[in-house]
């Protein structure tokens, strides 16, 4: 006599060796001993041996049409028996039976197990639910494959443009993409960052670290979600000097001048002229707030994020021909350069010109000083060279000892300095 039983969530057979009522003693097909609960024999049989038994059990369950199975089995539980006799349509043999049941037990999206070999059928609407989460989940399954596929292979798959900026700056590790990113990384042996490079995903590795800097800093974008006004006053004395700025091509937030006028007596008055947008900037405005929260301009070769708002550069930026707000501070300085007076204004400050390094560096320089060549503001600069070598020396600073920090003057382009 032979006993078919479930044991650590599946099916086995034994060969009955002794009953006793509420246990069995058996012998497995493998010729273990074993002692097994009456409660998880599902049924006894004599016929057939159990040698091929189980396979041939699984050929029944295998051919067992299941949608079929659940549309026979009504909407009531039901034992495996009663169930296998509708469904074969005879009294079932124990090679019947053990693939019903191993049928039944493999689909729990479609019957419920109730008890000892006993089940439930599935509401039609959450088989419908299930299967379709089912199908979804074998759709991604495949869907996976052929984007790890793709990624080894040095490819970008085609869906992956949209999600780039999770892949490479917030990765979520639930993503379908993150995941096949991740396993086509331990295929290649290369890191995440390093395969989406090799698929084309990082054409531009300036705009990727710029990319990474603004989503830290500036997670709402660098642009300026409301449109701050700013109003210049008008009410300051207009100074008696004009001035000039120094800058390079790119800068439009021009924030300091300079003017010097000899005097009579052969003393110089040097102005230094800085621009003050604060003078436009009401506490607690919009513009009031843009700025205490950025708390600077960010600067960085060929580009710049500025800290205000255009419509508040354009009112006070020092630019060429406007007669703009500043904080001037006037210093009177005899020949050889000590301060004799000081004073500072707020005022309106005229700009008669914009000087550009790009411009100016290659007729103003430490070789060609006192070469007789002519250029705008030639008086000026030599001037404030040497008033600038003056207070080097002062600071107890020389040429032959001094380290100073290269002052780097580049753009990049297309990746390239």
């Amino acid at each position: 006599m032979y006993v078919f039983f479930e044991e650590d969530g599946g099916f086995k057979v034994g060969t009955i060796l002794a009953d006793n009522t509420t246990s069995f003693q058996v012998e497995t097909l493998h010729g273990k001993r074993a002692k097994i609960k009456a409660n998880n024999v599902l049924f006894q049989f004599k016929e057939p041996a159990l040698s091929g038994f189980l396979e041939a059990a699984h050929q029944v369950a295998d051919n067992i049409d299941l949608s079929f199975l659940w549309e026979a089995s009504g909407d009531a539980e039901f034992d495996f028996q009663s169930l296998g006799q509708d469904y074969f349509g005879h009294v079932l043999s124990a090679t019947e039976s053990a693939g019903l049941l191993m049928r039944l037990h493999s689909a729990p999206m479609y019957f419920y197990k109730k008890g000892k070999g006993r089940y439930k059928p599935a509401p039609e609407e959450s088989l419908k639910a299930a299967l379709a989460s089912e199908e979804r989940k074998r759709k991604q399954a495949e869907l996976l494959a052929r984007y790890v596929s793709e990624l080894s292979a040095g490819t970008l798959p085609a869906e992956f443009p949209p999600h780039l900026a999770m892949l490479l700056y917030a990765p979520e590790k639930n993503a379908l993409e993150f995941k096949a990113l991740e396993q086509a990384a331990a295929a290649t042996n290369l890191r995440p960052l390093h395969l989406l490079e090799k698929c084309g995903a990082i054409p531009s590795s300036h705009d990727y670290h710029l990319q990474r800097f603004l989503r830290e800093w500036f997670p709402e974008g660098p642009g300026f979600t409301t449109t701050a006004t700013c109003v210049a006053p008008t009410d300051l004395p207009l100074a008696e000097v004009s001035a000039f700025s120094i800058d390079d091509e790119t800068t439009t937030e021009i924030d300091d001048a300079f003017s010097l006028v000899k005097l009579d007596n052969g003393d110089y008055c040097l102005g230094i002229h800085i621009a003050a947008p604060a003078l436009g900037i009401t506490p607690n405005s919009d513009l009031d707030a843009i700025a205490r929260k950025r708390l600077s301009t960010v600067y960085m070769p060929g580009n710049k994020i500025t800290m205000l708002p255009d419509s508040a550069v354009e009112v006070f930026t020092l630019k060429e021909g406007a007669a703009c707000p500043a904080l001037s501070l006037y210093l009177t300085l005899a020949p050889d350069y000590s301060v004799r007076a000081q004073e500072t204004k707020l005022e309106r400050v005229t700009i008669a010109a914009n000087l550009r390094h790009e411009q100016l560096e290659p007729l103003f320089n430490q070789t060609s000083l006192g070469n007789g060549v002519d250029y705008r503001y030639r008086e000026q600069l030599e001037w404030l060279w040497h008033f600038a070598n003056h207070l080097e020396a002062g600071r107890g600073v020389k040429d032959g000892g001094r380290n100073l920090i290269p002052e780097y003057q580049f753009k990049i382009e297309n990746d390239r300095v």
